[in-house]
């Protein structure tokens, strides 16, 4: 490098400093200025020599400053220095740690969306003489150096969907997938297949993705992190972050900003403190498996020793991935557990083979490994009060049904199902086999005159399409809103564009359901309605009543707000399940209720939703998620609650795939994490008339994007317009329509089945 080159890369370096510190470290900065500048001042007086080296002194320098720095570095510092433009890069990546790769997909701003990069590469490792070029699948978010177009790293709908689509494809090819996080966040827009949508879709499919997935994270936000994140080995560079919100957003919320304020520096030093989002805390609680070294102040392009170690890192990953479901391979899976404890430089992974390729037993056990990863997680982030012989109680129970339900559905049900169907097969061949016979007789019978009045004829036509009035139960409900009580006129909403006149409240909310009986426009009602009109009388029973939300990262001020939360809803968290019947049929339930933080989601949620649906599947009965209102992930519980996204998403998985039927009923506001995951990767999905259903809410979208979003977006038309949902109910219909899906949808294994 010559010497104005070399003069350069230190001013770049010097500008970088600046960016990451800013008002901070000032009197470092100076004196790497000072020092640069009086270099450049003397540059043309000295010697090739002199140059040459004052050039290494000013870089020994500005080394040991970088060194000093690095000790001192707070969160928010980290925060910056992922999102800075001199920051690595996947295109960075894919040059220098892998031996050579092909995009695929699309090509820079010329591709469905710029900011998912997919490439088919390999990695060549040897093994005595014989070279092996194994191949992976790499996919990830490329935020490029300062270039536009890639928005970020902000990934869109359809990069989302391209980065499933090769997936499926890497399992078809039976070959590794390498995913690297680099993204603030995906993009908040439902245009079709929607941002929520897709999210969940791809944590429902990489959960039972039969291939290795290794995910490196650098800069993880929220479900745009998910969307790619779900790893069998989960790394993270140093100086990246892995939150459920940016610093900024958490600063916003926690200091109720409006109006396009911004919250203070010191507000979102502190936030980005709290909500422990640094390597060191992920590996501390366990959502990272393992850091990856980054030089001083991060990882930019000019590390070579840093593709190096990320190159070992990664083969080391995989290889352990693989070898952990292989049949037989205890030497090498022994060579790479003595290389634990040591430090990359001195391991050889090149010249150790292990076979990515993964057969059908190895898969199976893959997936099994994969699930039980992610059960694990989080287990101590809420507060189950249950004491040791209610829990030893419940296990004994639980292993009652797991033999209970084998016997009964797996064992007898099974051939009883064999011998029905070979009953009906022969059945349906003697019926045929009697048709035939008595045909002649019917030709007979049908030529004599049939004496049927003409009365009859129009109430045989007709009869079918008469409504059944005890079916609308007459408007006495089990369960009347306290609003009720009000005596008072309630002006409808839409009165002054359907001439809806004023409602007496006593009607409103009590006869009429809380349903306009002009326009029908529906005014939203506590989720004891739904509990007690939609169920029959008496048959709910809720367990699992002593897991409650906590505070597992001190976040400061928010025991005070859950104790309100609890004291104010009478609840212990935002998740309640029950079990219940519909017209006698047997189901288990988990709603998110929105009176208790707006029904957002956290560990303990996360863990009775879990629970439910495992209980669903013990039993064999439907599953239904109804969702009176979600704001999204509980922002201070950190990722203690954005990792429910893919365990509650696996549990919904393992629920489907076992033969159940889940279906998930929407009403009121329905936002963010819960619907990018285990709400929306339901097959269906309904909504009450009153909903509002999306993956950001106005303000958020207005606040990322720039745009304004019409008043309608996210009503429960538009989402059935974009196929995120399959109907919209009336309140009042909910209880038969349920009772309907129940007869009529999915689920092979269900008891009454």
């Amino acid at each position: 490098m010559d010497t104005e080159k070399r003069t350069q890369h230190l001013t770049e370096r010097l500008t970088y400093i600046k960016d990451i510190f800013g008002d901070k470290q000032q009197e470092n900065i100076r004196l790497l200025e000072s020092k640069l500048e009086e270099f450049m001042q003397r540059e043309n007086g000295l010697s090739n020599d002199d140059k040459f080296a004052a050039l290494v002194t000013l870089e020994d320098l500005f080394g040991f400053v970088e060194r000093n720095l690095e000790n001192e570095l707070t969160a928010m510092d980290k925060v910056r220095i992922v999102r800075h433009s001199q920051r690595i890069c996947l295109r960075d990546i894919l040059e220098n740690v892998y031996d050579n790769y092909t995009e695929i997909g699309g090509k820079d701003e010329n591709s469905i969306d710029p900011s998912m990069l997919i490439a088919r590469a390999y990695i060549t490792r040897r093994s005595g003489k014989r070279v092996y070029h194994q191949p992976v699948m790499v996919i990830g978010q490329e935020k490029g150096h300062g270039e536009e177009f890639r928005n970020g790293g902000s990934v869109k709908p359809w990069g989302n969907a391209k980065a499933l689509h090769y997936m499926k494809v890497a399992e078809t090819e039976n070959i590794p997938v390498h995913t690297f996080v680099f993204t603030p966040g995906s993009y908040p827009i439902e245009d079709a297949p929607g941002a929520a949508q897709q999210i969940a879709k791809n944590l429902y499919e990489m959960a039972a993705l039969s291939v290795p997935v290794v995910s490196i994270f650098s800069e993880g936000g929220s479900g745009g992190a998910e969307a790619i994140g779900l790893g069998d080995s989960r790394l993270m560079l140093s100086h990246g972050y892995y939150s459920v919100i940016s610093p900024e957003g958490a600063a916003a919320i926690e200091g109720r900003i409006r109006g396009g304020e911004r919250a203070g520096s010191e507000l979102v030093e502190k936030c980005a403190h709290q909500l422990k989002i640094t390597a060191d805390d992920n590996v501390r609680m366990g959502y990272i498996d393992h850091k990856i070294q980054e030089p001083a102040l991060g990882a930019r392009p000019y590390h070579y020793d840093f593709f190096r170690s990320l190159r070992q890192e990664v083969i080391r990953a995989t290889d352990e991935v693989v070898l952990n479901v292989k049949g037989f391979s205890p030497f090498r899976a022994m060579a790479l557990r003595r290389r634990k404890g040591k430090s990359i430089e001195d391991l050889d992974l090149e010249n150790i083979h292990v076979r990515w390729s993964l057969s059908k037993k190895a898969r199976a056990r893959l997936i099994a490994k994969r699930h039980a990863k992610f059960n694990k997680l989080s287990k101590s982030a809420f507060i189950d009060r249950r004491p040791v012989h209610r829990r030893v109680a419940a296990w004994f129970v639980e292993k009652g049904w797991d033999t209970y339900s084998y016997f009964k559905y797996d064992l007898w049900r099974s051939h009883q199902k064999k011998l029905m169907y070979a009953v009906e097969e022969v059945d349906a061949e003697a019926r045929v086999l009697m048709d035939k016979v008595k045909a002649p007789w019917k030709k007979i019978t049908k030529a004599i005159p049939a004496n049927t009045s003409k009365a009859d004829k129009e109430k045989e036509l007709t009869m079918l399409s008469q409504w059944d009035e005890e079916d609308q139960g007459k408007g006495q409900w089990s369960y009347i809103s306290p609003r009720a009580k009000d005596d008072r006129a309630i002006t409808c909403p839409n009165a002054d564009t359907h001439g809806c006149q004023d409602l007496w409240a006593p009607d409103l909310f009590g006869e009429y359901a809380g349903v306009c009986n002009s326009c029908g426009h529906h005014f939203p009602m506590e989720y004891q309605w739904y509990m007690h009109n939609i169920f029959d009388p008496g048959s709910i029973f809720e367990f699992n009543t002593e897991v409650e939300s906590a505070n597992p990262l001190g976040f400061e001020g928010f025991d005070l707000k859950l104790e309100q939360a609890k004291n104010k809803t009478g609840l212990k968290s935002s998740c309640t399940t029950f079990e219940a019947r519909i017209n006698n049929v047997k189901v288990v339930v988990a709603t998110l209720i929105a009176p208790f933080r707006g029904g957002t989601v956290g560990a303990a949620e996360g863990e009775k939703f879990i629970q439910a649906a495992e209980r669903a599947k013990k039993k064999r009965f439907p599953f239904i998620s109804y969702v009176h209102g979600t704001a999204g992930i509980r922002i201070q519980e950190g990722v203690n609650g954005v990792i429910q996204m893919p365990r509650c998403t696996m549990a919904v998985r393992r629920y489907i795939d076992a033969g159940g039927l889940y279906l998930v009923l929407y009403d009121t506001n329905s936002y963010a994490g819960p619907l990018a995951s285990f709400l929306g990767c339901s097959p269906y999905q309904f909504a009450i008339r009153s909903s509002n259903i999306g993956f950001a809410g106005p303000g958020v979208i207005k606040e990322t994007t720039g745009m304004d979003i019409p008043p309608d977006y996210h009503r429960a038309q538009k989402a059935l317009s974009r196929g995120h949902i399959q109907g919209i109910w009336d309140r009042r219909d909910s209880r038969h329509n349920l009772s309907q899906a129940l007869m009529t949808m999915g689920g092979r294994n269900l008891y009454y089945r």
